[in-house]
């Protein structure tokens, strides 16, 4: 059975599960968790893909909330990456239900190819990648080594191959100064509040002599607590972000001084604490992506696989992409004036455009999985550009 065939099976099989697999989006759309609180999405995942006789290992890297779902065994061996956490207040204002629901149906999709050419194909339910970076943790303990190519499709505004994700670290700064009355004794008084504002114009300041797609910004979580007290303490938390890791760590370094200049000036003494996650920069995988790209195609949609117009976020998605090749592509389920994290995207994901865009992810995500088992020259193509960097 030539690849042509193999792929048409795919469609057949993706066709055949597409209610049972929009209802299972909307469900999870219906019900938001937040990270590594994931309990009912990661339990309905698992128990379709069991059903489906996928071999289920739950609570996988030490989170109640992972999964890894395999079927079939030995090389090449693909994982598609499930993520299935929401934000608060907002629900699924990323669409990581689709994100989800997508990876569950391909696999599904894809077990034809594995039971005429052997190899296997998994799920692993990775949580809590909008606050907390669940892959990190799991590409640091291994999780993605014994893999040969990991691929998830995230939805969006765009038909796109590749995305482009900045390395990020959060850093939490703190302010002591002295508290005095700020009419009767100012002069008595350190105010810490000053110190963040001064820090804030600090960063504002650097912000024309870094490099352009980088990003520094932040909020004030502590400013004091009334008018006519200096404060004694000040509190923010801030995100820096950069194209590359290297770069990250010198930008690191940039916003560090702004804050201890502004400790100087103003007396106060300074705190701060940077987060253990490291959010990796995307390293796109360009032969994966065109195999993408042609597949999608395929299925009548105009997909590019670059974007110019991109614009810049983070996501943990980029440290799996430092350990094996991947994909980290989207699809088009909003005009492009329409953000993600926003109520309107949120709508979005539990609409007809986000359950076609579900569909043709679930088909793509299978037809890729199948050119890399069928054709070993293909695979061969996207270790060897991962081995050039």
């Amino acid at each position: 059975m030539d690849i042509t065939e193999l792929k048409k099976l795919i469609i057949d099989e993706a066709e055949a599960q597409r209610e049972r697999l929009t209802k299972l989006s909307l469900k999870i759309h219906a019900h938001p968790e937040t990270g590594f609180n994931e309990v009912q999405a990661s339990g309905w995942l698992t128990e379709y893909l069991a059903e489906m006789g996928f071999t289920i290992e739950v609570g996988i890297c030490g989170f109640t909330t992972a999964f890894r779902a395999s079927y079939g065994r030995g090389k090449p061996s693909i994982a598609l990456l499930a993520e299935y956490d929401a934000l608060p207040d907002l629900g699924h204002a990323c669409g990581h239900n689709i994100i989800a629901v997508s990876a569950v149906g391909a696999a599904i999709a894809a077990r034809t190819v594995i039971d005429r050419l052997g190899g296997s194909i998994m799920v692993i339910g990775t949580p809590a990648e909008e606050l907390y970076g669940g892959k990190v943790v799991m590409a640091e303990q291994g999780a993605f080594s014994d893999i040969d190519a990991a691929l998830m499709v995230h939805p969006g505004g765009r038909d796109t191959a590749v995305t482009y994700a900045l390395a990020c670290q959060n850093v939490d700064f703190e302010f002591f100064g002295r508290p005095s009355h700020a009419a009767a004794s100012p002069e008595a008084g350190i105010n810490a509040l000053e110190a963040m504002i001064l820090a804030f114009n600090a960063i504002n300041s650097l912000r024309q002599h870094i490099r352009d797609k980088s990003r520094v910004h932040g909020i004030i979580t502590d400013g004091g607590q009334v008018a006519n007290i200096v404060p004694a303490h000040s509190a923010g938390t801030f995100i820096v972000r950069a194209e590359d890791n290297n770069y990250l760590d010198e930008l690191k370094e940039k916003v560090l001084k702004c804050f201890e200049g502004a400790a100087q000036a103003t007396g106060a003494r300074l705190e701060y604490r940077w987060a253990d996650i490291r959010y990796a920069a995307m390293r796109n995988n360009l032969a994966l992506a065109g195999l993408f790209k042609q597949n999608m195609e395929s299925l009548g949609r105009q997909f590019h696989l670059d974007d110019p117009d991109a614009t810049f976020g983070s996501t943990d998605m980029g440290n799996v992409s430092q350990v094996v090749p991947s994909i980290h592509a989207r699809v088009a389920i909003v005009p492009p004036e329409i953000p993600i994290h926003t109520p309107q995207f949120a709508e979005a994901a539990a609409s007809e455009a986000g359950s076609r865009g579900l569909l043709d992810s679930a088909k793509a995500l299978a037809m890729t999985a199948a050119d890399l088992i069928a054709s070993p020259e293909l695979l061969s193509e996207v270790r060897a550009e991962f081995g050039k960097h």
